[in-house]
């Protein structure tokens, strides 16, 4: 029995589980508010009936109404010429109508009182499904709010982590940098003492005179050309102004 009851202990505590997590309150508020507009609608249409076969009760007694003037009238007729046994009939069908009138009388007030009972039990239920609307809308958009909020925290905790992460990476960036960087300096040291030699420096003293002795060649074919350009250019000004003289 011990085992039965932890067993179902268990499973309540999945099953509350389960809707805790997936249950959305807005669909059921949303539910809850259909089936009372069908409440609502269902409270209608049986008020509808009532209303209907009240029609057919006042229809009824209209014609019993007609029958007691007619049988009224033969009644007259019939005695006026001398026929009291079918002014007898006459009144016996009329009171006989008379009395099913009656009866028709207190169908109608109890259905007239049952259907102006409907009424105001319609007006209250839907005057509470309409508050009930306003409030499921109201508490939908609070959730959804909520829900929001939530929402942005835990991308704001997501990221956070991840910055902690990213601050790690650069930690461990930076400290590799610096040990490089030590390691630069150790090096420069020891070129600088002679420890080490920096090959990537150094140029065999024949190439770097070679290097210069271009370089000077190049300077000096250029400035002759710039020279002869700038004769040139004169001696043109000089026989235009020879032409215009």
């Amino acid at each position: 029995m011990g085992l039965l009851n932890r067993i179902s202990t268990v499973i309540k505590q999945k099953a509350n589980y389960l809707v805790d997590k997936y249950e959305d309150p807005r669909q059921a508020l949303d539910y809850s508010y259909e089936k009372q507009r069908e409440l609502v609608n269902r409270l209608r249409r049986d008020m509808a009936e009532v209303v209907t076969s009240k029609k057919r009760l006042e229809m009824q007694k209209a014609r019993l109404w007609d029958n007691i003037r007619t049988l009224d009238e033969q009644a007259r007729r019939s005695l006026d010429s001398d026929r009291e046994d079918l002014a007898k009939l006459a009144l016996q069908r009329k009171n006989a109508n008379l009395i099913q009138m009656q009866g028709l009388d207190r169908q109608i007030a109890e259905m007239q009182a049952e259907q102006e009972k409907l009424e105001q039990t319609e007006k209250r239920l839907s005057a509470k499904v309409e508050e009930f609307k306003s409030k499921k809308e109201v508490i939908k958009a609070q959730y959804s709010s909520a829900e929001a909020q939530v929402r942005i925290k835990e991308n704001i905790t997501g990221i956070s982590e991840e910055m902690t992460d990213v601050g790690i990476a650069m930690n461990r960036v930076e400290e590799k940098a610096e040990r490089m960087k030590s390691k630069a300096q150790a090096l420069d040291e020891m070129i600088s003492s002679g420890v080490l030699v920096d090959y990537t420096s150094n140029k065999d003293e024949i190439e770097n005179e070679l290097e210069q002795i271009t370089v000077n060649k190049s300077v000096e074919e250029e400035l002759a050309k710039l020279k002869a350009e700038k004769l040139r250019k004169k001696k043109r000004v000089i026989e235009q102004e020879q032409e215009v003289s």
